[in-house]
């Protein structure tokens, strides 16, 4: 698949899944505008995309600074000369039992990965209308918002937020040949995910994913790089479970023990 031509900005791009997915986007020719809170990382992952012959840009950006969203989303497609693809990845996490969260955890939380990533969605798409692109949204949700799991009451609430933002979002985008798809990763092996999850964290996603192993970055980047391509152009309002099969999973037990 080739993306030579597009214009792509990737939120929360300098490190784990979203730098893998502007790597994978860069790789496959499009240019890449990556933004992150981290100026320091951003600007060393868009540097080092650059290095490899790719055009990519770093653009410093808090989500959490809603009013400033949209304006650095125009700014970052006017740079590129244009905007056919939006990767809505940033986001925060937290773990905690459901009595022991407070509002302001949920304030915070979805000040990020609900209020950010509409506001970038909204930015994006007012640009795509108003030049009449074809454009492919893309917002990564998680497998927390489609299962309960055990103290993610903030987090996993947020993520079910987006994928009914993306469904809703995917029938009004349609008209203007828009669409919006997400992907709800499971379990993937990134600094975060290898700070938060202790030993016991990780046996037991290692029992309930069938695969029977954590994912990669590399995995969600190439879902992501599936739907913003023209071979996706007939789907949207989907959620794409990249997951080792945990979303769809029931009881687990070995085949031996059904007899």
């Amino acid at each position: 698949m080739t993306l030579r031509g597009k214009r792509a900005l990737v939120t929360g791009a300098a490190t784990g899944i979203g730098r893998a997915i502007a790597e994978r986007l860069a790789r496959a020719g499009a240019t890449v505008t990556l933004a992150d809170i981290e100026a320091e990382q951003v600007e060393g992952a868009a540097a080092a995309l650059r290095a490899r012959g790719a055009e990519s840009r770093a653009l410093v950006l808090d989500l959490a600074a809603t009013d400033a969203v949209g304006p650095a989303v125009t700014a970052a497609a006017r740079a590129m000369g244009g905007l056919e693809i939006l990767i809505n990845n940033a986001g925060i996490a937290m773990q905690k039992p459901v009595l022991e969260h407070e509002v302001r955890d949920f304030e915070r939380i979805y000040r990020v990965n609900v209020l950010g990533l509409f506001a970038a969605l909204k930015a994006a798409a007012l640009w795509m209308i108003e030049h009449r692109v074809p454009g492919r949204i893309v917002n990564i949700a998680s497998v927390a918002g489609l299962r309960g799991s055990t103290g993610r009451a903030a987090y996993g609430s947020s993520k079910a937020a987006v994928i009914n933002l993306t469904q809703v979002a995917a029938q009004e985008l349609a008209p203007h040949g828009i669409t919006v798809n997400a992907i709800a990763p499971g379990p993937i092996e990134t600094d975060l995910v290898r700070a938060m999850h202790t030993e016991r964290t990780r046996a037991g996603w290692l029992r309930e994913v069938p695969m029977g192993r954590y994912g990669e970055p590399e995995d969600v980047a190439a879902a992501a790089a599936y739907l913003v391509s023209d071979a996706a152009g007939y789907v949207t309002g989907h959620v794409l479970a990249v997951d080792g099969g945990f979303a769809s999973a029931g009881l687990l037990i070995p085949t031996a023990d059904l007899a």
